[in-house]
């Protein structure tokens, strides 16, 4: 196979995916769906003048997943990923899904099978793993250069509410709204994960509340979500996510020759693209300071350029088209990782719920396990909770009166008069992870 044909789900976070499909060596694009017509029509304008014509284009995902393709990108919203890609596998197609995998355990022990069973390739598209700093940290540590891991802090701290217009345009129930404070919890702890390769197997979660600037714009979750937890070596994550005032993406791990971290943004020192390593041979005894700090050059970091979030979004496809193409030493981030990223954050949240107990994080790899959790739907999303649904924080969920979301769908609007009546154009143009409104 010289170059897999894909297709990809979701005009507007899918603009990235998309834009790699056209420039890539070893995939080409030949279909886009996206249930909004102008998103399609952007797509279409802009490939045209780009000199591609030969990608066919679907409104709904019925008609799209029978394209002769080999592969899809699933690029819509984030509490929908899992049915699209049980549908995409059954008709025999690859799956590259966004974040996050799933909602539930029911979910996930469906997306398990659903990849055994059709012996598929699925990668999940975790990009943070792949930023500089935290990829050098892998090769880093499969290297020996920490020892064995210890303890690990990592952040993803993003101030959404003055986007948050042009995220939800005011919908109630748009599912950002209505996710709990550790929902979206891969960006931080997935770099950890990768980098050591452990299984996390407990985990205890914390919430703050929630506060006005959240509550004013139509969000019904807690501030941020603390996720502790304990991985299969003994060693510790303590991880954070939310929309705490200030932005922060950060890593940093010990071990016992040491420890390695990525900078600090308000150091204005590249932030994620800078790597500290302090480690030595000394497993800690009696070792001098041994401080190296450099920005990593990646392999193939020239053609990343205008890519999003630190070029990452090239690896991610990259290795997920090298990965088909049978390539041994495609990197991509599969099921059971994807999962291990995904149920600390979902299994804090039953923690917190109980008044803060340790849960025990189940084994999915163990089929027997599988059979525990294969009918649970509990989550925030009443569309597939049922009789299980979770409140949003640990308080409830909050009632937010309507006039709060028709006042983010005026400024919606208002912001759409500037783009010349499509505010949201501003989302395709940059390809941005923080534009998810797009898609099915």
């Amino acid at each position: 196979m010289e170059k897999v044909r894909i297709g990809v789900l979701g005009a507007y976070r899918g603009s990235s995916m998309i834009n790699y499909c056209k420039r890539a060596s070893n995939a080409e694009l030949v279909a886009i769906c996206d249930k909004t017509p102008e998103a399609l029509e952007a797509q279409r304008a802009r490939a045209e003048e780009e000199g591609h014509t030969n990608i066919a284009y679907y409104d709904n995902f019925e008609d799209f997943i029978k394209h002769d393709m080999d592969a899809v990108v699933l690029a819509n919203y984030a509490t929908e990923h899992a049915p699209f890609a049980i549908k995409a596998m059954k008709a025999g197609k690859h799956v590259y899904s966004e974040c996050l995998p799933v909602q539930n355990m029911k979910e996930a022990v469906e997306l398990i099978e659903t990849v055994e069973e059709t012996g598929k390739i699925y990668a999940f598209g975790e990009n943070y793993c792949y930023m500089a700093a935290p990829y050098e940290m892998k090769k880093l540590y499969e290297q020996g250069k920490l020892g064995e891991f210890e303890y690990g802090e990592c952040e993803y701290i993003h101030n959404c509410i003055p986007i948050w217009p042009c995220l939800t345009y005011g919908e109630r129930d748009h599912w950002r709204n209505n996710v709990h404070s550790c929902f979206y919890c891969t960006h931080s702890i997935g770099p950890i994960i990768h980098i050591t390769g452990l299984k996390p197997v407990s985990v205890t979660g914390f919430e703050t509340t929630m506060n006005e600037r959240m509550l004013s714009n139509g969000s019904k979750t807690a501030t941020f979500g603390i996720q502790m937890i304990t991985l299969e070596n003994g060693g510790i994550i303590k991880a954070i996510n939310g929309n705490l005032y200030k932005d922060s993406v950060w890593y940093s791990i010990y071990g016992s020759k040491g420890r390695m971290e990525s900078a600090r943004k308000d150091a204005q020192a590249q932030y994620h693209e800078r790597i500290y390593v302090n480690c030595d041979e000394f497993q800690g005894a009696y070792g001098e300071e041994n401080i190296e700090t450099y920005e990593p050059v990646q392999d193939l970091a020239g053609e990343t350029q205008g890519f999003g979030h630190g070029g990452s979004d090239f690896y991610t496809m990259y290795n997920f088209a090298e990965k088909i193409k049978g390539n041994p030493k495609a990197d991509i981030v599969d099921v059971y990782e994807a999962l291990d990223m995904f149920l600390p954050g979902l299994f804090a949240y039953f923690s917190i719920l109980d008044g803060g107990v340790p849960k025990e994080i189940p084994n999915l790899r163990d089929k027997a396990v599988r059979d525990l959790w294969r009918n649970n739907t509990a989550c925030t999303d009443p569309k597939v909770a049922g009789d299980m649904l979770l409140p949003t924080c640990k308080t409830g969920t909050p009632d937010i009166p309507d006039s709060v979301y028709a006042h983010v769908e005026e400024l919606w609007h208002a912001e759409a008069e500037k783009e010349d009546g499509n505010y949201r154009a501003k989302a395709f143009k940059q390809g941005s992870k923080e534009y998810t409104g797009g898609g099915e």
